[in-house]
């Protein structure tokens, strides 16, 4: 059973519109069933401009032409998934240096830790690079704010009813890409059943700093094993990586960077919580919140991912988020319970780090001030709370 009515993108879509205008290039990344497809699609010309590299036979029309079938197209042309061929990108290149063409690509990518890095080196300075996450407070609406934590951001499983239903479509997900997008990705040694398990050990360590020599001897494998399979759940946008924020400072920090799921229904997934009643009672209720609360920060405030860390002290002070804008630092700390107050590390971090401003973001509906450069903001109005951090 489908979730009723339709989930206007309006930011997500006026941003790929701009990068058609500004750039002969713009790609959308993100993991896969994030709805990359469903935006991109509407936007192209005509049929012919199509091509879906899923397809057998849009891949045949390239192939059997030499991608010269792209020569002759003109307004705007859609590749979707072009991880599948990376060749095309010097084809792209290409056409995007011809003179006077008013020909745009709108091409979109998933599951590749190398495709940002293909797409940077062979069409720098042709292309507008765009992110593009599950859905947001902003796009699902405020009220709704349970259900995205549970059931996470990805179109097939937040539309769905039941939440069971949606369960069984995350659990699909993980199956799928732990026997399919990895193999495809890169070379593994590892067995299925250790790839479940490390699977399960990064949901156990959410939002924590994860100790990649104890995960190594449990699993049986060397560290440069487990650190290569890392980064390739971060290049798959399944893992984010905050590295810990180094300002000039001279008490020393925490070299670890923190790891979470990206998608807080594929974590809830892992750990067999199916619903707001399990979960409130689950010993990570904490780092969901914590992991939820970053995601939605992050896609509300338009951040790059080089622009986001995290920053702690041994002592015990720490920040959950620190966010590099133009204007200064901004904080969040991320609080599961219904009234947050200032504590101690609040204040040394705002002091040590000189933020702008620290957002305390918790589970309610009102606002208030803990002092003059910390203020709690309950989740219903996040976005507009973080207008003042664009």
């Amino acid at each position: 059973m489908e979730h009723r009515g339709f989930i206007e993108r309006a930011r997500a879509t006026e941003k790929i519109k701009d990068g058609l205008k500004n750039s002969p290039i713009t790609a959308v990344l993100g993991p896969r069933q994030c709805g990359k497809t469903s935006l991109a699609k509407p936007l192209v010309t005509r049929n012919d401009n199509l091509f879906d590299l899923h397809s057998i036979l849009d891949r045949a029309r390239l192939e059997d032409s030499n991608f010269r079938v792209l020569d002759g197209l003109e307004g705007i042309v859609v590749i979707d998934e072009v991880q599948e061929k990376p060749e095309l990108y010097l084809k792209l290149r290409v056409l995007a240096d011809r003179a006077e063409s008013t020909t745009r690509f709108l091409i979109t990518g998933s599951a590749s830790p190398t495709i940002i890095r293909g797409v940077s080196e062979s069409l720098a300075g042709r292309v507008r690079l765009i992110p593009l996450s599950g859905f947001n407070l902003d796009e699902v609406g405020v009220t709704d704010w349970e259900r995205l934590w549970i059931q996470g951001g990805f179109p097939p499983s937040y539309m769905r009813e039941l939440p069971q239903e949606s369960l069984n479509w995350r659990l699909d997900y993980i199956d799928l890409f732990l026997r399919r997008d990895l193999p495809a990705l890169a070379e593994t040694k590892m067995t299925d059943a250790q790839l479940r398990r490390l699977f399960l050990f990064i949901a156990s360590a959410h939002g924590q700093f994860l100790n990649h020599s104890s995960l190594a001897q449990n699993l049986g494998v060397n560290y440069k094993t487990i650190q290569r399979h890392l980064e390739i759940f971060v290049g798959a946008f399944i893992l984010r990586e905050l590295p810990q924020f180094h300002a000039n400072l001279q008490k020393r920090l925490r070299k670890a960077p923190k790891l979470y799921i990206r998608d807080s229904g594929l974590l809830h997934a892992l750990l067999s919580v199916p619903t707001y009643q399990a979960l409130a009672s689950h010993g990570s209720l904490g780092f969901s919140w914590e992991g939820f609360g970053i995601e939605q920060v992050i896609s509300l405030t338009e951040s790059r991912d080089t622009d986001c860390f995290t920053w702690s002290l041994p002592s015990g002070p720490e920040v959950d988020l620190v966010i590099t804008k133009s204007r200064g630092l901004f904080g969040f700390e991320f609080k599961a319970g219904d009234a947050p107050t200032r504590t101690k590390s609040m204040t040394v971090a705002v002091n040590d780090l000189k933020l702008e401003k620290l957002f305390v973001i918790y589970p309610g509906k009102l606002n208030y001030s803990l002092d003059d450069k910390i203020e709690a903001v309950g989740i219903e109005n996040l976005p507009t709370a973080l207008t003042e951090v664009h």
